[in-house]
């Protein structure tokens, strides 16, 4: 029983890095990169798809991505939710390819990235912390129901605190490898 909160607490916990992860890329560094297209949500027969499913999106040089749709009429709705998303790039076409340069970063754009970074990275430690608060509840209430002794209560909080201290430290790690990858010009 324990074994099963803990593991339920450790796979919402993985889950948590990995989203962690996903929002992460799409925070754009300096260079080109296909994932910072991954949230761009394309109108395609009356239902909205990920882009990466309608077009190929490829690295040009390490400023410029390129998009080809699959089918050439895409090509302006596709420019249209580049440019609506809150990205901040202007995409060009040239024929049914569309290029988007990526814009330098200057200082000011730097610190809001790394505010944005934090903000996500907190996200993730309170959603962490959410875990850790359910599991310990599960574990009370077993505890409460004289279906386990103190003694494995007090174990199993001592364990589901040793997993939540892991998952912080690596959300830690992902937001310093963030900040690196931001600060560089």
């Amino acid at each position: 029983m324990i074994n099963d909160i803990k593991k339920d607490a450790e796979g919402r916990m993985s889950k948590t890095i990995d989203a962690l992860g996903t929002n992460f890329n799409k925070i754009r560094t300096g260079r080109a990169h296909p994932s910072i297209l991954d949230g761009i949500q394309i109108s395609y027969y009356g239902s909205d798809t990920p882009l990466s499913q309608v077009a190929n999106v490829n690295v040009e040089d390490a400023r410029t991505l390129s998009v080809t749709p699959w089918e050439k009429n895409l090509v302006p709705d596709i420019e249209k939710a580049i440019m609506k998303s809150d990205l901040g790039l202007n995409p060009s076409t040239a024929g049914s390819v569309i290029r988007i340069p990526m814009p330098m970063l200057t200082e000011e754009t730097r610190k809001n990235f790394i505010r944005q970074a934090k903000s996500e990275a907190e996200n993730a430690r309170v959603a962490i912390r959410n875990v850790r608060r359910d599991a310990l509840a599960e574990v009370k209430a077993l505890e409460k129901e004289k279906e386990i002794s103190e003694d494995d209560e007090r174990r199993a909080a001592d364990d589901i605190q040793k997993l939540t201290d892991k998952y912080i430290a690596e959300v830690e790690k992902a937001l310093a490898a963030k900040e690196k990858d931001l600060m560089e010009i």
